[in-house]
This record gives C-alpha cells, structure tokens and sequence, in this order.
C-alpha cells in the first residue's frame, strides 16, 4: 500500500504541535494557560460548614513551597529529601505514589525547599531545582531523560532566594529564565535540551516570576520581567521585541498578566503595580505605560483577570478587585488574610499563607466581596502554606510541605 503524501503531511504538523491539555486538567503553572484560570465547569457553588470532603491526603512530598501540576492521571510535584531534591508524581486517583526521579540538586535554600511547580507536556515533565538544576523527566518511569544547569550551561545567577520560575513549554521549546550577561531568557530544545537561542539583547538578572506567551500583533513572542524591567523576547530568534523600564524592589515574583495588547504586572515590597500598553508600528513593536498605582501589591499570591478586573491579595489593602483599564479599585476586603488565588466556574479559590492555612470560596464578580464557604487546612506545617491551590479534575489541591490534600469539589 503506498504511502498517502496528504496523511504524511498531517502528521508531521500534529507532531510539531504543542500538546494540548485535556479538559480538567492543570498541566503546568498556573493552569492550562498560565493565568490561574481553570476550565472546570459544575463545581459547588457553596461550601458545606466544614469545606468541602476531602477525598484523600498523602505524605511523602518532601520539603518544599512547589504547587501541583495534574495530567495524564498523575499529579506531579517537587520536594526535598534530605540527600536532595526530587520530582515526585502521585495517582490522582487515589494519591498512591507512581515514582520518585533521582536526586536533581541539592537540598536547602534561603528558605529550605523547592519552589518549582513541574510542567507535564506530551509524556514528559520539566523540573527547575532551586539551585538552577533543570531535568526532562519520562513521565511514566521517572528517569532523567537530560538535565541542564542554568549556571553553568547558561551563565545564570539566582537572586537571594534562589531559582523560583516554573518552565514554560511551548510547541517545540522549553523556556527559562537562567538570568545574565549572556541573556536573561533561553529556549532550549524539549526533547534533547539543545540550546535554540539566548536573549542576548535582554541581560537583566533573574528575579523570581515565570514566563507567558503572547500573540500580541502576531508576533509570537515570550514575556517575563524582573527587578529591572519587562520585556517580550521574539519566540524564533530570541531577540528583544520590545522592553519597558520598571524597577522592583527586593523580589518581583508574582507572573505577568497579558490582555490583548495590555501587559500587567505587580509586586511586594511597596512597589505596586503597573499597566503597559503595546503598540505596533511596522515591524516594531513599542510599549507605553498606561498607569503606575500602589492599588495592588502583590507580594507572590499572583492575581487573576476575570473580564475586565484583576483579582488578588494586595499588601496595602486585602483581597482586591481592580479596573484593569483604569487602576480604579472596585473593592477590598480582609477576607482570610494574605495568600494565594486560582480560579474555576464563576469562583475564586483563596488561600491564606499562614495561620490555619484557611481556604474560601469567592464569588468572581466585581460589585463586592461575596464568600461561599470556607475551612481551615488540617496537618498545617509549620511554615507558610505558599503553594497556590489548584483546581483540576473536580478536584482541589493544597500543597502544604510533605501533606498533599485533594478535595472534592464537584457538584453531585
């Protein structure tokens, strides 16, 4: 039978293809799209008095602030032991272990633990230690398939509190943010780990944020920024497409939030946040800051557009909603306290960092802060419940340290 040039061709594009995530689940930081957006539908609209059941809880998860990443019926983590750091994938079935790679770096850290949350693309995960130790991991038996130092492969540096940035995959790439005078981004082959390209026009050092993808004026192109600045790096050359001046203070960590051609970012430490509009003019394209306001400072919770405003903890305020456009706040409330937010099905999902690690249910809607339930987190460690929960599947996930509890949060 001879071969079919239409059927050849159509394979080959499928094979250059991303992997695209199946409905429900949360394959990389920060959900399907990197904006802590869920596409769960016919999740409880309403808590019961104690939160919704628990399903099952795990320990094994080692030492660590890293979140979960679920696909492919695993959930997948980092943590250390103490001989190292570690990936870690459990059944999300039922939270049985599946395996544990080898060590990929050491333990400890300004702060001791991983901060990482693994992407699962395609039958392989991608892991970042603290430390700046990068590893493909084959998804099914765990084994390093190859690993990369951002250090000494890149002439990278981590600032005081270490590598925090989960990898973006992204069609045939894997992106990261190694930091320097050699480039502050690269992209990097995702089946071999082979150098594409490094942002040779873009040197600023790391900081603690992750990278998202824009299509803004058709032009493929990454963006991240740091305690410099923020700036889009061309996806095929690596080449700097357009940069905005904005100094951070101590850390910038929260991701990026893109809006068509708005570009939002904040952060701690008093600096606020800013909006950046981008403008294209031939082959160029140019950003224009729009605002700079202290309405929201979020120190590492992330925040969340949802239509036309921008949910989060703010330091200066509580749990905040902002007009995206205009920086104008809509409202703000104590609720549990700082922490961290994710969104599903008209909801926010908020987590607060310390105490009873308490978690509630938000309405998603601009006129006023409207709770549905909440409950505090049982077998809290000891240290800052920092991992943002994640909903996949039906499913809620909080990451506290070595517990790892999944609730049910599906309607019945």
């Amino acid at each position: 039978m001879k071969p079919c040039p239409a059927l050849s061709t159509l394979l080959l594009l499928a094979s250059l293809l991303p992997a695209l995530a199946a409905p429900g689940d949360w394959p990389t930081w920060r959900g399907p799209k990197r904006d802590g957006i869920s596409t769960e539908t016919a999740l409880l609209k309403q808590w019961p008095a104690d939160g919704p059941p628990l399903a099952w809880k795990i320990n094994g998860c080692g030492t660590g602030y890293s979140s979960v990443a679920v696909a492919d019926g695993m959930v997948v983590t980092m943590g250390d032991g103490p001989d190292g750091a570690r990936v870690l994938a459990f059944s999300a079935k039922d939270g049985q272990p599946i395996w544990q790679t080898e060590v990929i770096g050491k333990p400890g850290g300004n702060y001791a633990g991983t901060r990482c949350t693994p992407a699962i693309d395609g039958g392989l995960i991608y892991a970042l230690g603290q430390f700046g130790d990068f590893v493909c991991v084959d998804g099914k038996s765990g084994k390093v398939l190859w690993s990369k130092s951002l250090q000494k492969d890149f002439g990278g540096s981590y600032a005081g509190w270490n590598y925090t940035e989960s990898p973006l995959v992204d069609g045939d790439k894997v992106l990261l943010t190694p930091g320097g005078r050699q480039g502050a981004m690269v992209a990097l082959n995702k089946k071999t780990g082979a150098l594409i390209w490094q942002s040779k026009q873009w040197t600023d050092g790391a900081a603690y944020s992750s990278i998202v993808p824009s299509d803004f004026g058709g032009k493929r192109h990454y963006v991240q920024f740091t305690e410099q600045s923020v700036a889009g790096i061309d996806a095929a050359t690596g080449n700097l497409v357009w940069r905005a001046p904005r100094k951070g203070a101590t850390a910038s960590i929260p991701t990026p939030v893109l809006s068509g051609d708005l570009v939002y970012v904040t952060s701690g430490y008093g600096v606020g946040c800013n909006l950046f509009k981008l403008q294209r003019a031939g082959s160029v394209i140019a950003s224009q800051e729009v605002y700079a306001n202290k309405s929201m400072v979020n120190h590492h919770g992330g925040v969340i557009l949802i239509g036309q405003h921008v949910y989060g903890h703010s330091d200066s305020g509580g749990w905040t909603c902002m007009d995206l456009r205009t920086g104008n706040v809509a409202w703000s409330n104590k609720g549990v306290g700082k922490g961290a937010i994710a969104y599903a099905d008209g909801h926010f999902y908020c987590r607060s960092e310390g105490g009873q690690g308490t978690v509630a249910l938000i309405e998603a809607t601009p006129t006023g802060y409207k709770e549905k339930g909440r409950f505090n987190q049982p077998e809290r460690s000891k240290q800052n419940s920092w991992a943002h929960p994640v909903i996949a599947n039906g499913k809620l996930y909080l990451r506290d340290m070595d517990v790892l509890l999944c609730y049910d949060v599906k309607q019945k």
